[in-house]
């Protein structure tokens, strides 16, 4: 008999093979998809009508390198690589962000404001932003078309966009400007207690919604995740005052945390949830907490930096019930 190969998410098996432990993996999955048991999840609401949408708009970076150009890892060892800014051809949204010979890299393009990074313009364009936010160039060749904002980096003060559309790549060059159209600022959950939005659009809300996100029956926010991350090897960024731009680190350093949380498979743009943190009034470590957030930025050499992670939703009370799933990630939500 032909062997034919059925594939779903996570689980592979031939057509033809009958085993009790195929049975109940199809048993659960029908379970899992069933108007039933999506029923169960209630749409989550927010202050949608209230909600401002506003223009910030920014310019594609150079890329930045400092003198002299050695980052110095966190073994002692100099490393000359690419950092931050530009656009990144081959390293976007779904790709790996621990592989690759690079120091802070910001996937697809990055966006600042020209009139300096600690400027009040460049606070708005920044805190504003929110990912998922529509992105529009309007000027070089590239003219019209249309992305979306992936994530914000701190420090350099940066937004980084990316686009469906391979070709616009090709017609981008540095300084093109985009406009963003800036909303999600001021949401506030009206059917959930506990659980506070931030950086987050109503775009990415609807995606989010669409691949399975919802209220329990016992008023906590189920949400997909790519991978889960403990909040004690979190790093650079702990100590800031707010969480409304920018993003921290994921520290790599330990092998064996690395291993035991595949944390070698974190991709841009993954949906990820930090455990025992809060990120509601600055970022905190706190047993019980939730945050959910995106990984916006690549993997570092230095001592406490790794691929950053900007916050979407975060909870004191643990409100949130984070749940593994391969496709929690910006690329599937937004882009495909």
């Amino acid at each position: 008999m032909k062997t034919k190969m059925i594939t779903l998410p996570g689980i592979f098996f031939s057509k033809g093979i009958s085993s009790p432990g195929l049975i109940m993996a199809l048993l659960f999955i029908a379970f899992a998809s069933s108007p039933k048991a999506t029923a169960q999840l209630q749409p989550l609401e927010y202050n949608h009508d209230k909600l401002v949408e506003m223009a910030v708009q920014g310019r594609i970076g150079e890329a930045r390198m400092s003198y002299p150009p050695y980052r110095i890892g966190a073994d002692g060892q100099l490393n000359v690589v690419p950092g931050t800014g530009s656009i990144t051809y081959n390293f976007r949204t779904g790709d790996t962000a621990v592989n690759l010979a690079g120091d802070h890299i910001e996937p697809a393009v990055t966006l600042y404001h020209p009139n300096g990074r600690q400027s009040a313009e460049s606070r708005g364009f920044n805190v504003l932003s929110c990912i998922g936010n529509k992105v529009r160039v309007i000027s070089g060749d590239a003219r019209g078309a249309t992305g979306y904002v992936i994530g914000k980096h701190g420090g350099s003060e940066h937004v980084m966009v990316d686009f469906s559309d391979d070709g616009v790549f090709e017609k981008l060059l540095l300084g093109d400007r985009m406009h963003v159209y800036a909303k999600g600022v001021g949401m506030e959950l009206t059917n959930i207690e506990g659980v506070t939005p931030m950086n987050i659009s109503p775009r990415l809300i609807e995606a989010l919604t669409e691949a399975g996100m919802g209220v329990t029956p016992d008023g906590k926010l189920r949400i997909g995740v790519a991978l889960k991350v403990p909040a004690k090897i979190m790093g650079s960024g702990l100590g800031s005052s707010h969480a409304y731009s920018g993003d921290y680190d994921i520290q790599l350093f330990c092998e064996e945390t690395v291993e035991k949380y595949n944390l070698d498979q974190l991709r841009f743009g993954d949906i990820v949830a930090i455990i025992d943190a809060d990120t509601s009034y600055g970022r905190i470590f706190k047993k019980g907490a939730v945050t959910i957030g995106v990984i916006t930025h690549g993997d570092s050499f230095v001592a406490g930096h790794g691929p950053g992670v900007t916050t979407i939703f975060t909870s004191t009370e643990g409100n949130i019930e984070p749940v593994t799933d391969p496709y929690a990630n910006l690329k599937y939500l937004l882009l495909e």
